[in-house]
């Protein structure tokens, strides 16, 4: 199982906010279309969040976990971006288009990584039986 860090608020985002595409200057590999992916949020905090998600009630109300895994999500595919995906679609680079975000009960922390990574073999059984 391949997992994605995310800045936060995006993260968030993903897993409780109803955010469906995540923006990337590359696009996924084939082999991982169609196949659940871990979100794990990043440590850092992107401010320019602040100005797209509006809902700053929505926004204080999502846990901000940082440095874990906070949901799963199903890659169901990508594209170009083309001025499409309002409002998390960013105008350059590649959209991935995200389904079926479960959040999990509880945030399972663990190193992030560059790119789709796989975390360990503990981080993944954790996973499963959550």
């Amino acid at each position: 199982m391949k997992a994605l860090t995310v800045q936060q608020p995006w993260a968030d985002a993903i897993a409780y906010g109803g955010k469906t595409t995540e923006n990337r200057s590359w696009a996924p590999p084939g082999a991982a279309v169609g196949s659940t992916i871990l979100i794990h949020a990043g440590k850092t905090f992107d401010p320019m969040g602040r100005f797209v998600i509006t809902d700053w009630d929505a926004l204080a109300s999502w846990p901000d976990a940082r440095g874990a895994i906070i949901a799963t999500a199903i890659l169901a595919g990508h594209h170009r971006a083309d001025g499409c995906c309002a409002p998390w679609g960013d105008p350059r680079g590649h959209h991935w288009q995200l389904t079926d975000v479960r959040p999990l009960a509880e945030p399972v922390p663990c190193r992030g990584a560059q790119r789709l990574w796989t975390p360990g073999v503990a981080v993944q059984s954790h996973i499963r039986t959550a």
